[in-house]
């Protein structure tokens, strides 16, 4: 494994995907036991995308969790699109988490509210009841967290919860992860938390794995911050890892 920093943003290269994800969720772990110590419980977001599978295998596997001591969010939503469908992230996080271990609470971004601008209100509230302790999330090919994709990303945005219009490569992106058949099935809005809302997190764990995400990962770690490549902010986070498989790290220039 090597380690390098990126401002203030660690980042490891693993061998693999697997020692990734087990890399991950031993830090994750490390994180959540530390806050059920200190406060009683851990308010956790997590990320819900085919690339997050692996990790939530290891973390479902750790024995160091007491998992009735969380309360889990999720970090974006397709606009309309109901909790029973395929493509629902509120339901990947059921497959994967949720059906088997008891967390404490699970709150969902509702994609198919009646309201929009009322489930984005409600589901900021619930995240700004107590401080979040850990955010784990992946990095998009065009470089997003969440669905902050480059047009809509903004670091000092005051909403935390807010609807944005997806570019077309991050629903094309939906397509290649077998979330849609088309990029006609593919919403063209969604929720999302915003970059604020994640970066309150007291710990932020990236777990990014495949070839198809080394062009975002050059540009998150050696191009200037900015919103060209939204995960790029991690480097700011005062406590802030980035674990990586060896594709993901092959167009570093120090890999």
């Amino acid at each position: 494994m090597n380690a390098f920093k990126a401002d203030s943003l660690t980042a490891y290269i693993h061998e693999n995907s697997k020692k990734m994800a087990a890399a991950a969720a031993t830090a994750a772990a490390a994180t959540i036991v530390d806050s059920i110590e200190a406060r009683g419980l851990a308010r956790v977001i997590l990320a819900t995308a085919v690339s997050q599978v692996e990790f939530y295998e290891s973390m479902v596997s750790c024995k160091a969790i007491d998992w009735s001591r969380i309360i889990v969010f999720h970090m974006d939503e397709f606009l309309g699109i109901p909790e029973l469908h395929t493509a629902s992230f509120g339901r990947f996080l059921n497959q994967y988490l949720l059906t088997r271990i008891p967390v404490r609470a699970a709150h969902k971004i509702q994609g198919a509210a009646l309201q929009p601008l009322r489930e984005c209100a409600r589901y900021e509230a619930l995240i700004k009841e107590s401080p979040i302790d850990l955010c784990c999330l992946g990095v998009g090919e065009n470089g997003h967290i969440a669905f902050n994709d480059p047009d809509v990303a903004d670091f000092e945005e005051d909403s935390w919860v807010k609807l944005v219009k997806m570019d077309d490569r991050c629903r094309l992106q939906q397509v290649k992860d077998k979330v849609f058949n088309t990029i006609n099935d593919v919403p063209s809005y969604a929720y999302t938390l915003t970059i604020p809302a994640l970066m309150s997190a007291r710990q932020i764990i990236g777990i990014v794995p495949g070839s198809h995400k080394a062009e975002a990962v050059a540009k998150m770690l050696q191009n200037p911050v900015s919103t060209t490549c939204p995960a790029s902010a991690l480097r700011h986070h005062p406590k802030a890892e980035l674990h990586l498989d060896s594709l993901a790290a092959e167009r570093l220039l120090i890999a």
